[in-house]
C-alpha cells in the first residue's frame, strides 16, 4: 500500500558539515515526485535521507521529523533495516548480484526476510518480473547470471527486486543515468505504471524526463559552494516548468546555470 511521506525540518549532516539543511516538503501517496537541482545541492543526499540509508555513510546524521503515513522514520525503537524494507531503493547504477542468477536477484530480499515455499517464491519472482516489464525478455534465462542482461534490463532487475518486497515507497536515484535512451523510455514508462501502487520519489538531472514521468517537482540549490543544500519550492510539475513561482528556479530550468 503505498504511504503519504511528510517531511519537517530535516537537517543531515556529515560530521560536523551540514550538507541539506531545513527541509520541509510533503510527497503524496500513488504519485511520482521529482527532485531536480544542480549538481551538491544534496537532492541524493536528502533522498537517502528517506530510507535512513544517509546514516550508513560513516559521520552520517539526521536531525528533524520523516513520517511515513503516522509513523516517524527516526522514532525511538524503529529498525533502520525494517525501514529500508518498507522504503525500497534503485541506485544510479544498475546493481544486480554478480554471482546469483537472474531468479535469485529478485528472490533475494524475500529469502531474508522469511522462508517461504518455493511456489511462493516463484509466484513472487514472476509477479515482480512482470511487474517491471521484464518478464517476457527473461522466463526462458531466469536461472542465468543477472549480471549477463544488458544496461536497461539489469535496471529493471533490480526494480523488480526492490518491488518483491512489497514496499510502501520507491525511491529512484537518477535510474536512467547509465542507460541508453531507448532503455531509458522503458524505464519512464515503468515509472508511470508503478505510481498505481507505489509512492515513487526520483533523482535526475534530466528536466525532460522530471517533466515526463513527474506529478510533482522539487527544485533544490546552494548560496554557494560549501553551503548547505535547501529547498527552493515544491509543487505541480506543470506549473514548476511553466510558471514557478521563484527566480532561481525559471534560471536553473531554462539552462541559465547548473
Amino acid at each position: 500500500m503505498a504511504k503519504r511521506i511528510d517531511v519537517s525540518g530535516l537537517n543531515a549532516y556529515y560530521s560536523s558539515f551540514l550538507a541539506i539543511e531545513d527541509i520541509s516538503m510533503t510527497v503524496e501517496p500513488r504519485s511520482v515526485t521529482a527532485f531536480i537541482g544542480p549538481s551538491g545541492c544534496g537532492k541524493s543526499t536528502f533522498l537517502r535521507t528517506l530510507n535512513r540509508m544517509h546514516e550508513v555513510t560513516p559521520g552520517g546524521r539526521v536531525d528533524g521529523k520523516v513520517m511515513l503515513d503516522d509513523e516517524n522514520l527516526y522514532g525511538a525503537g524503529i529498525d533502520p533495516v525494517a525501514v529500508r524494507r518498507e522504503v525500497g531503493m534503485v541506485f544510479q547504477r544498475p546493481n544486480p548480484f554478480p554471482t546469483m542468477s537472474v531468479y535469485d536477484n529478485v528472490a533475494a530480499g524475500l529469502r531474508l526476510n522469511g522462508k517461504y515455499k518455493k511456489s511462493q517464491l516463484d509466484d513472487v519472482v514472476e509477479k515482480s518480473l512482470r511487474g517491471a516489464n521484464l518478464w517476457n525478455e527473461v522466463k526462458d534465462r531466469l536461472n542465468k547470471p543477472g549480471s549477463g542482461l544488458s544496461g536497461g534490463q539489469q535496471q529493471r532487475l533490480c526494480i523488480a527486486r526492490a518491488i518483491a518486497v512489497e514496499p510502501n515507497v520507491l525511491l529512484m536515484d537518477e535510474p536512467c543515468s547509465a542507460l541508453d535512451p531507448i532503455s531509458t523510455l522503458a524505464i519512464e514508462d515503468l515509472i508511470g505504471e508503478l505510481k498505481e501502487r507505489f509512492t515513487i520519489v526520483i533523482v535526475t538531472h534530466n528536466m525532460q524526463q522530471a517533466a515526463r514521468v513527474s506529478d510533482r517537482t522539487a527544485f533544490f540549490n546552494l548560496a554557494a559552494v560549501g553551503q548547505p543544500g535547501k529547498l527552493i519550492e515544491i509543487d505541480d510539475t506543470e506549473r514548476i516548468f511553466s510558471n514557478p513561482s521563484v527566480q532561481a528556479t525559471e534560471d536553473y530550468i531554462s539552462g541559465r546555470f547548473g
